[in-house]
Parts: structure tokens; C-alpha cells; sequence
């Protein structure tokens, strides 16, 4: 397993860090590989989250087992608040439907601290295709069944999950193609080898806006200011209008709730750095900082709906 280590901020302030419950280095345990959404996000955020609390904050790229040896990690780790994970919720809402067994419990297991970002999914066509919009895209669609090859950041991803919901209201099917991650299923789309892809703004809006791929439309509640063109799901009547990609941390879930509460203030203020701001906004991300609560009813909203569409479509990982 390949790790990556980045000291992102270090300070010397032990008597704060130990009045606040903090008395060694913090680590952000990135579930998958460097580079993706989550990766960018970790080392965005460490300097400024080690600021507040007065100690260095490490960001270590744990991968595999589609984020489950990343979670398993903090999930065992010591519950001092010390080891966080940072993810896309639809790992770990979906994961317990894709994997027959999992080495932990997450409502048992890790606790909720704070979303910090939501990105909007672009759904993006190679510039070979023939199509200019979502009415054409549906068409071909349609009249081409399983001849389009959907690029995705890997099976049981929310990238896949979308498509072939999407596929499914349109009343045809695409054939889909595992990447190992949301980079690789981007440069195939933009090198032509694949048709379509899905993925999150923060990743998929330089390829769109820098014309190596061709935008067709988004998700989430409004159009992207920069891609003003592209129609939202929801205007084409499409489903999982609210996909994107929920970025948010946990930390073990026996985590005293003050430390819990500590982070979670520590992070909401790093968040609202201007250099952080300033470049989410560059991303097409907005802040989402809502707090533990919020966050644990996403995910268990989350949970309900993905799992419905992996069982509908009877998509697993382990068989």
C-alpha cells in the first residue's frame, strides 16, 4: 500500500494544544489516492486547521478496498481526536451495500465532525462524440444502446452510481468502465478513449472550461456560474439531482463530544480563510460546513438512496 506523507503546519504552542485536548500532531487520513478530491481538499485545509490548533497537521493517503482500509484505520485509531478521516460521504454510505461484510460499523464506529465542501457533479462528453447538449446526448443514447462507454472513478463510485441511474431514466443502457480514480476517467474522456464521464467540479471543470472536453450538464441546486450553459438535473427532469461530491470529516466515534466540538469549530474557521474560500470557489465547490449533525443526516440519507440504486441494479464488489 503506498503512502504519502505532507506536513502541512507546524507550531509551537504545546500548552494550548494540551488545554484544548490536542498534545501531539494531528493526522487527515485521505482514503484513496493522491490527487483526487479529497487529497486536494486535506492539504487545502491542514495549514489553517493547524493554526487553530496549535499543532502539525500530517495529511497520509491510505487507499484501497474502494476507502475501506482508510475508514477501518480512523475507525480503530485512538479516540482522542487526533486521526481524521476525510472522504466523500457516498464512500461510506455506500460501501456497506457493496461489500458483503465490513471490518467495522459506521454509525458505530466513527463519529461525525463537520462537512466541508459540496461539489457539483459535470457530466462531460469526449469532444469525438457527436453530440452539443443533454437533448442530443439522450438521443444517441437511445439510439446507440450499449455503445457508449461511460468512464468512472471506479465501481460502486458515486460516478458510476449516477450514470447508471441516468442511463436507466433515459430508458437505454451504457456500458461503464472502471478507472482507478476520478483523474485517470477524466484524461480517457479528454484523450477520447472513453465517451462520457462524470465527476466532481473540483476536479472535471478545468478540462470542460479549458475545452479538452465538452460539457453537457450538472447537478446540484443551480447552474455553475463559470458554465453558465450547462442545465442543471433537475431542469432535465433527471435523477440524483443532488450528486456531487460531500466532502466531510470523522474522527473515532467514542471521540469525547468536546473534542468533536472542537474540531468541528476549528475547521469551520479554517474553512473560512480567504485563501481557503478563494480557491474552493476556483474548484466550483461551495463551503458546507454545517456541523456534526447535518453531516450524520446526509449520510444516513445518502445511505437509504444510493442503496436503493445498488440493489436495484445488483452491483457488488466482493463476489
Amino acid at each position: 500500500m503506498q503512502r504519502r506523507h505532507l506536513i502541512a503546519a507546524a507550531f509551537a504552542a504545546p500548552a494550548f494544544a494540551r488545554a484544548q485536548g490536542f498534545d501531539r500532531p494531528l493526522r487527515i487520513i485521505v482514503p484513496n489516492a493522491p490527487g483526487g478530491t479529497s487529497d486536494i481538499l486535506a492539504r487545502l485545509v491542514a495549514g489553517p486547521l493547524g493554526q487553530r490548533l496549535g499543532q502539525a497537521v500530517i495529511v497520509e493517503n491510505r487507499a484501497g478496498a474502494g476507502g475501506n482500509i482508510g475508514a477501518d484505520y480512523v475507525a480503530k485509531s485512538a479516540p482522542d481526536g487526533t486521526t481524521l478521516l476525510l472522504l466523500d460521504v457516498s464512500v461510506l454510505a455506500t460501501n456497506p451495500f457493496l461489500f458483503s461484510r465490513l471490518p467495522f460499523d459506521v454509525e458505530k464506529y466513527l463519529a461525525t465532525v463537520t462537512m466541508l465542501v459540496y461539489a457539483p457533479y459535470i457530466l462531460a462528453a469526449a469532444n469525438r462524440l457527436p453530440v452539443q447538449d443533454a437533448a442530443g446526448l439522450v438521443a444517441h443514447a437511445k439510439a446507440n444502446p450499449g455503445a457508449l462507454n461511460v468512464a468512472n472513478s471506479g465501481t460502486g463510485t458515486l460516478s458510476h452510481l449516477v450514470a447508471v441511474a441516468l442511463g436507466a431514466a433515459w430508458g437505454t443502457e451504457m456500458t461503464h468502465v472502471p478507472y482507478r480514480g476520478g483523474a485517470p476517467a477524466l484524461l480517457a474522456v479528454a484523450s477520447g478513449e472513453a465517451d462520457l464521464t462524470m465527476a466532481g467540479a473540483t476536479q472535471s471543470m478545468p478540462y470542460v472550461t479549458g475545452g479538452q472536453m465538452r460539457g453537457i450538464a450538472v447537478s446540484g441546486p443551480r447552474r455553475l456560474p463559470t458554465l453558465p450553459a450547462l442545465p442543471t438535473f433537475a431542469e432535465l427532469g433527471w435523477p440524483q439531482a443532488d450528486a456531487g461530491t460531500w466532502q466531510g470529516v470523522l474522527v473515532q466515534g467514542n471521540t469525547p463530544p468536546a473534542l468533536v466540538a472542537r474540531l468541528e469549530e476549528a475547521l469551520r474557521a479554517a474553512m473560512q480563510e480567504p485563501v481557503v474560500r478563494q480557491r474552493v470557489a476556483e474548484l466550483g465547490a461551495e463551503l458546507r460546513t454545517d456541523g456534526a449533525a447535518a453531516f450524520r443526516d446526509k449520510l444516513r440519507a445518502d445511505t437509504a438512496s444510493l442503496g436503493q440504486v445498488i440493489r436495484t441494479h445488483d452491483i457488488r464488489l466482493d463476489q
